[in-house]
């Protein structure tokens, strides 16, 4: 079933030719729990870290990627962590929880133009979900959290690296995200703004301050459906 809260005419995106893509819950729906794996395992890694139970490290988690962007910005900062480290343990997870899709692999496919996926994850997680979705030979780029210098979105600076090496033109581009505040930034450089949310308002993953409220009007479209979203656009 297409869930869609507004739904899009071709014609409102038209004029697109580089469309961007976040990664986790956004390509792949929020009740798969993909992500899940990885928020236990970074739970774990605080723990470790830090010498705390699971609900004391997982408190800190949470602070530092409300605070920071990700859990990892905090731990470099405050607990001088090996980056590299972080993203190997974090992402050692069970990809076959996925499956392919090919409805979403062909709409993407049909997209006007160039496509990208934009993840404050690593190149090496991008890779193994998309190509579990089956959807990975279908992108031009992934611009990880390393070509980020480990500055995560929602930093207007991260965004200023992404368009300025894609040479993007924010005036006719679309992108993609599971997280309002991460549309704040492309909303205001002109790119038309679509936000993911879980079929479930009360998805266990997702905290208070993720969710959409009424001053997010930065957010252009809302849907549930990434696959029967763009079939629409590139269908009518």
């Amino acid at each position: 079933m297409t869930e869609m809260l507004n739904l899009p005419q071709r014609s409102d995106f038209a004029h697109v030719t580089d469309w961007v893509f976040d990664l986790d819950n956004t390509l792949y729906p929020h009740h798969v729990d993909l992500f899940a794996q990885v928020d236990r395992n970074m739970t774990g890694y605080v723990s470790a870290l830090l010498g705390l139970s699971r609900e004391e490290a997982r408190a800190i988690q949470k602070r530092y990627y409300q605070e920071h962007g990700t859990t990892l910005q905090g731990l470099m900062l405050h607990h001088g962590v090996d980056p590299e480290d972080f993203l190997e343990k974090a992402h050692a997870i069970d990809y076959e929880v996925l499956s392919p899709d090919p409805e979403l692999g062909e709409a993407i496919k049909k997209l006007p133009g160039r496509k990208f996926i934009f993840t404050n994850g690593s190149v090496k997680h991008a890779e193994m979900t998309a190509r579990a979705l089956g959807i990975l030979d279908h992108f031009d780029d992934i611009f990880d959290i390393v070509a980020a210098e480990y500055v995560p979105k929602p930093a207007g600076s991260t965004y200023d690296k992404f368009m300025a090496l894609h040479r993007v033109d924010t005036a006719r581009a679309a992108m993609f995200e599971d997280l309002p505040r991460n549309l704040l930034v492309p909303k205001a450089l002109g790119m038309k703004t679509v936000l993911l949310m879980p079929r479930d308002e009360g998805h266990e993953f997702t905290d208070a301050w993720e969710k959409k409220t009424e001053e997010d009007v930065h957010i252009d479209y809302v849907t549930s459906d990434l696959a029967g979203f763009l079939v629409r656009i590139v269908e009518g």
